[in-house]
């Protein structure tokens, strides 16, 4: 149960890191090329939330006592797609999700995802995902006391 609760939380990481990330990176880029005040503008602070979020979410999985299925799960989708960057560029950035066709969030999301990739973060964020993976502790359970479970046996000569 501990490994599927793990595998749902994974899921929902990958999903922060890839769309929160991607569109809280691109947010914060606009509004540093634009030099917009992140005080007065509330997309800026709802884009700085977000990092702070997907900071904690990170932080949670890496050194958290969470099944190591949850930081597997994301740092296998980024490490992938930082290989498959490495090896075709071009259909690493057809993975992403951008187009005319696309809601205008979404697609704002991909393109930070592409600048995030392209960049090398994502590669980073993988290995320090998998790190905790291959750790043998991470993978044994809580330790219990199995001396409270056992009555003692009453002696008989």
């Amino acid at each position: 149960m501990r490994h599927f609760i793990g595998l749902l939380v994974g899921i929902v990481v990958a999903a922060a890191l890839l769309f929160g990330g991607g569109w809280a990176s691109r947010e914060s880029l606009r509004g540093s090329v634009g030099d917009i005040d992140p005080v007065r503008d509330p997309r800026m602070l709802i884009a700085l939330g977000i990092m702070a979020v997907v900071g904690l979410f990170l932080g949670v999985v890496i050194a958290g006592r969470i099944s190591p299925i949850a930081a597997f799960v994301p740092s296998m989708v980024l490490l992938a797609w930082t290989v498959v960057y490495a090896i075709d560029v071009s259909r690493a950035t057809s993975l992403a999700p951008v187009g005319a066709g696309l809601q205008k969030e979404i697609a704002e999301a991909g393109q930070g995802m592409l600048a995030l990739l392209s960049s090398g973060v994502y590669g980073l964020v993988g290995i320090a995902l998998f790190v905790p993976v291959l750790m043998p502790s991470r993978w044994a359970g809580p330790h219990r006391e199995y001396d409270e479970e056992y009555e003692e046996q009453p002696e008989y000569y």
